[in-house]
Formats: structure tokens, sequence, C-alpha cells
């Protein structure tokens, strides 16, 4: 009965969002024709089905390589990534929305799995976006991928916030005295996967390297998700995986390069590597190595603080990543698990 007034319940919910939606684009009629005029005179022809709306982002325009093709011709790096300042620079950043740049016509997004789970029609994960496009300082040269195949038409729109947090990690160490090696962080083993996908946002482990080089000390980070999440690219079903790197000036005694990626795994490929490391690739003689899809770059002096700040950020609502800066989970997440083995402790006993 529970299961089946979930489903009525959320078969509502939904039907309710499409009507919502399909009033919203109804009213918006003129604004559309506008836009598909618009549109049409960059090469871009739109449909009816082109547009849509959700209550997190507004009224959105779909179409292949649409953002890139409304931006003009731009200079872009060899990973895909653009140069953040060069958009900013012909379609300011919004006052009142992160992660986007707000022309007269039209706004251009920051990549979809930088949103909440890593879905389209989700608002940003706390607080990377955030944080990223208030990031600057001298010598700070910042690169982001783009939603390229969407851009929000209702430029006037409202925006949609979410009240969120996650914790600073008190991460006060020197870089240079850190040993050399490799790291594995999961969920304590006795929680079930309710409990790992509540509080600690479905993450099996998260994978760090430390290596040092000619001066320079290197930082990789792996966060992997339980096998029950997965996304479709291109018509093939992938595992993601958020991957972190950084370079470490030993003279200089700061970050000099800071970049992080989604890396996408074949069901072969995570099963493969979600219970080794990163020295995998030099025991295993099938070398996987995923596909991967850049999302941002700072180069540039970047103080540890700032650093570690981006790290957690990144890596949104995942406790392994306070605990391996700070050594310990936060408060409430201990308190849970506490509480947790209490309790099943109490059903021991009584059996």
């Amino acid at each position: 009965m529970v299961d089946q007034e979930h489903d009525e319940m959320m078969a509502r919910y939904f039907a309710d969002m499409e009507k919502q939606s399909r009033k919203r684009l109804a009213e918006a009629t003129d604004l559309i024709t506008k836009f598909t005029a618009l549109a049409a005179s960059k090469g871009v022809i739109l449909g009816a089905k082109s547009f849509e709306y959700t209550q997190t982002i507004g009224i959105v325009a779909k179409a292949q390589g649409i953002a890139r093709t409304l931006l003009g011709p731009i200079r872009a790096e060899r990973d895909g990534l653009l140069p953040f300042n060069e958009i900013a620079n012909r379609l300011p950043l919004s006052l009142h929305y992160e992660g986007c740049f707000a022309g007269l016509d039209f706004i251009l997004m920051a990549h979809p799995w930088y949103r909440r789970g890593m879905h389209p029609v989700n608002n940003w994960a706390p607080r990377f976006i955030e944080r990223f496009w208030r990031f600057d300082g001298p010598g700070i040269e910042k690169y982001i991928a783009l939603d390229e195949n969407r851009v929000r038409i209702d430029v006037s729109g409202l925006g949609y916030f979410e009240a969120d947090t996650w914790y600073g990690a008190p991460f006060d160490e020197d870089i240079r005295n850190i040993k050399t090696g490799i790291a594995k962080l999961r969920p304590p083993l006795d929680l079930d996967s309710r409990h790992i996908s509540f509080f600690f946002a479905d993450v099996y482990c998260l994978d760090i390297k430390w290596s040092e080089l000619n001066g320079i000390k290197s930082f990789q980070a792996l966060e992997m998700k339980t096998e029950d999440i997965r996304i479709e690219v291109e018509g093939q079903h992938y595992f993601p995986a958020r991957y972190l790197h950084a370079e470490f000036d030993l003279a200089a005694n700061c970050f000099r390069h800071f970049d992080g990626a989604i890396q996408l795994f074949t069901e072969e490929e995570y099963f493969q590597r979600r219970d080794s490391d990163f020295n995998m690739t030099m025991k295993n003689p099938a070398h996987i190595k995923a596909r991967s899809s850049k999302l941002f770059k700072i180069n540039g002096p970047l103080k540890t603080e700032d650093w570690v700040d981006f790290c957690c950020h990144f890596y949104t609502a995942n406790p392994l990543t306070f605990e391996y800066f700070s050594g310990e989970y936060p408060k409430h997440v201990t308190e849970i698990i506490e509480r947790i083995r209490a309790q099943a402790s109490k059903l021991a006993d009584e059996t």
C-alpha cells in the first residue's frame, strides 16, 4: 500500500509539472517566436519541440551546438574547454544566476554535469559553480565547459534557489610535507545501501594519489558512485566518476594548475576499477582508461585554502572528502552513524 501511495503521489507530481510547463510555454509564445527568428538568422532551425520549461531553469531552447553557434567563434583549448573571461567579455556574468552568462536575448549555462545528480533539469550541485564563478586573482586563468546544446531564453525570468550547505575542510597541513602515495576512502561497510545513498550521496569510494617529479607535487582524486548511478551519453549508458587533478609548485609553495573532469566507465571498466586504485594501470595489463570530459580548469597561483574549498564543493555532499581533509566525518554524519549502529545493536540483542 505504501508503494502504491508513493507511485500515485509521484504520478500526480509529474502531471502537475507537465501542466505547469505547457502553461508557461503558452504564455511565452511571443518570446519563443522572437527567439526562433534570432536562431534562424544564425543558422539554427528550431521547432515547437525545441523548447521546454523547467522550474529549476526556466524556458530553454534545445539544438545541437546552439550555445557555441550563438556565442560565435571562440578559441577553445585542446581539451575542449573555453576561456571564461573571453565569454564574459561578450556576455556579462549574470548578476542573478551563478553558472550563467547573460546576454540580451539568451543565457549561456555551465555544463549540465555540474548539476545535482548530473541531471540536466536539476539546479547546480552546491556550491562549486557559485565559487568558481566568483573566483579571481592575479595571474588566474579560468576555463569552463558549457551546456553546448541548450540556452535559456527567458532572460528576465525568476531564478530558482535551493538552500544547502557544505562543510569547509580545515585543511592546514603543509602540502610540501604530504607523503607521496595513494589513499582510498569508503563509507562504513556496515551501512546499508539506503544510508549510503542518503548520507553519502551514493558514493562508493574516493581514491586519492599524490606523486612528485621535478619540483612539482601532483594530486589526483577520483570519486566513484555506487552501481545504481548511471548516465546516458550519445545513447550509451556509463558509470560517471568525478575526477580532480592539481599541480603544486614546491618552490613557489602554491598550486599552479587545477582541473576537473567527468570520467565515464563502461560496466566492465567500472567493476574492475572501483575496488582498485590509481596504481591499477601499472598492475593491470588491460590498462583501463575511461572516456573523459573536462569541466573546468584554473591556471595560475592558487592558494591551498582555495584549492581545498573547490575540492570539497566539486565533490558535493560527499563526507569522504571532509574526512580526508579533516580526519573525521562532519558532526551530523557521525551522530547519524552512531544512532544507526546503536539501533542495529539493540535489535541484535533482542533477537
